[in-house]
């Protein structure tokens, strides 16, 4: 991706996070859903120059985006896309929700990939794996208990924004796709991505790089030295 297309992408993001907030069906669950992105986006471009991301984390960042300003708009369990798929194929309920769980966990296995890859000894260690797709399922965790916290505090008024559709195992249903996606990211992306990160745009984009390095060749010798 070239420097003019990444501002062209952020501007993407930005035009579709506006047109989401017009007329939200319930302005509390936008926010709520959007709060990453209305967070995230200005920390990515604060921090850029010092921690630019690879373009396949950046491209992924934009379609989870999208993802949530369009539950945002809709309520997940009123997205007319889930609709159609739930009337078209015979289902009980709206899977927008559960899309939204996949993807939460498909894209964040890139990100927390990426900051342990180039902040930690991890890259390249058998258990850069694992760690990722344990962070990613914790992240879904705490997501289940902020939802429970709204629901305590909102009552019947956060109804929208945890999209139960009536489902006693909703919360389990959720973490499971979020493991199930942040696995699967790993199984089919890891190639590309530790291609993208032994790019020339990201070489010395970060002191995490130098150390990390510094780290591996430490522990290289250390274990050389041992009987």
């Amino acid at each position: 991706m070239t420097a003019v297309r990444r501002p062209l992408l952020a501007c993407a993001v930005v035009a579709a996070l506006a047109l989401s907030a017009w007329g939200p069906r319930d302005r509390t669950t936008w926010f709520l859903e959007t709060v990453w992105v209305l967070v995230g986006l200005p920390l990515i471009v604060l921090t850029w120059r010092r921690f630019p991301l690879t373009d396949l984390l950046c491209c992924l960042l934009a379609v989870h985006a999208l993802v949530l300003m369009v539950g945002g708009n809709y309520t997940y369990a009123q997205v007319p896309l889930g609709d159609w798929v739930r009337d078209t194929f015979g289902l009980d309920r709206n899977p927008y929700d559960r899309f939204g769980h996949l993807m939460q966990g498909f894209v964040p296995a890139v990100l927390v990939r990426e900051l342990l890859s180039r902040t930690s000894p991890l890259r390249g260690s058998r258990w850069l794996a694992p760690l990722t797709v344990c962070a990613c399922l914790a992240f879904s965790a705490v997501f289940e208990m902020l939802e429970w916290a709204a629901a305590v505090i909102g009552g019947q008024a956060a109804d929208a924004f945890l999209a139960t559709q009536g489902d006693v195992w909703d919360t389990q249903w959720d973490m499971f796709c979020a493991l199930i996606g942040a696995t699967v990211s790993v199984l089919v992306l890891s190639r590309l991505h530790d291609r993208q990160l032994a790019g020339p745009d990201l070489t010395g984009s970060c002191s995490g790089d130098g150390s990390t390095a510094a780290a591996r060749t430490s522990t290289a010798g250390t274990s050389r030295r041992l009987p």
